[in-house]
This record gives C-alpha cells, sequence and structure tokens, in this order.
C-alpha cells in the first residue's frame, strides 16, 4: 500500500516550523517530516530577485525540489506518514503570473497536484492583534502575511480533505488541534477523520 501524504500549509507565522517539530518529536515514530522545498532552494543559495522572471524561474525551482522530495519519500518502504513542509501548489500563492501559466510551464494540472495527497492541514495566519510577529527571518509584515494565507486557501479550496486550523490566541491550542488531526489520520485511524 502507497505511503499516505499529508501537507501542512498556511501562510506566513501561522506556526507550521512549531507544528512540525512537535510531530517530528512526538510521533517520530508514524511521521516521517519533509523540509521545506523553498528555504533548501533560498538557503542553497539561489537568487532571490524581484522581478518577475526571476520569481517565477525560483517557484519553479522550488516545485521540482518538492517533486523529488516527495518521490524519494514515497519510494521508500514504510508505512509512516509523508508530512510535507508545505506542498506542490503552495507555489501559486507566491507566483507573479497567471494562474494557468504557473501549470503550463510545470507542466502539470490543479486536478494532478490536488491527487497526489490525501489531505492538507491549513493553519491560518494569525492577525496582528492574535499573535503575529515579523522578526529577522520573516520578510512579510502582517498585511502580506494576510494576503498570502487568503492566496493559500484560494489555492487548496478543491481538495477533498482540506481541515483550516484557525488562529487561537494561545497558539498551543492551535497546534494541539493541528496534532489530533495528524493522529486521525495515521494508519487505522482513517475512518476517524
Amino acid at each position: 500500500m502507497p505511503r499516505r501524504r499529508i501537507v501542512l500549509t498556511g501562510g506566513p507565522g501561522a506556526g507550521k516550523t512549531a507544528v512540525l517539530e512537535l510531530a517530528r518529536r512526538h510521533m517520530a515514530h508514524h511521521v516521517d517530516v519533509l523540509h521545506e522545498a523553498a528555504s533548501i532552494v533560498f538557503g542553497g543559495g539561489f537568487p532571490r530577485l524581484p522581478e518577475t522572471w526571476a520569481r517565477e524561474s525560483a517557484q519553479r525551482a522550488i516545485y521540482h525540489v518538492q517533486d523529488e522530495l516527495e518521490r524519494i519519500a514515497m519510494a521508500t518502504p514504510s508505512d509512516k506518514l509523508v508530512l510535507c513542509d508545505r506542498g506542490t501548489i503552495d507555489g501559486l500563492a507566491y507566483w507573479p503570473g497567471e494562474r494557468d501559466r504557473f501549470f503550463a510551464e510545470l507542466h502539470t494540472t490543479v486536478e494532478a497536484e490536488l491527487a497526489r495527497y490525501d489531505a492538507v492541514i491549513h493553519l491560518r495566519t494569525p492577525s496582528e492583534t492574535n499573535g503575529y510577529r515579523k522578526d529577522l527571518l520573516r520578510i512579510e509584515d502582517v498585511k502580506l502575511a494576510e494576503a498570502i494565507d487568503q492566496r493559500l486557501l484560494e489555492v487548496w479550496k478543491d481538495h477533498p480533505r482540506r481541515y483550516v486550523v484557525e488562529s487561537t490566541p494561545d497558539f498551543f491550542e492551535k497546534a494541539r488541534r493541528a496534532i489530533a488531526l495528524l493522529h486521525q489520520m495515521l494508519p487505522g485511524e482513517v475512518a476517524k477523520v
């Protein structure tokens, strides 16, 4: 039976890194966490330029790195869930051009990309009054972070098993909800979701 693939997505500051770390530490026997392709690409020195052509190039590179990370995970014999730090079409939320061009450039379709994943967990970006904090690593202010989060909601809206975890004043409650969803997706627990 093929491994199950779950996407953890959401806008900047939504808490993906913290939830992924909780899953890595407390669900290690049940979940393999894939690194974020964008961090691999940009951390490896890929140019981060503002021009449209450069932003498109970056999103194509991120897509292909994500695709290959997932290929390796899916080919690795295991019964663990594959938990992806973003999915292949998250790049559409950052794509500077037309939606149709994104899929044409990558020789795929939205339907094919959605079908890759068994479920999507979307952590909502908090508002400024509900915990959003800009730090040295985050380049987005609260308005841009919320706009990206909204685009990600649109990108994944047609996935039949998309779960949206709203922001709460207590981040631990939000993280608990996300981890509870992951637990329900473990083998043998599928019917409960």
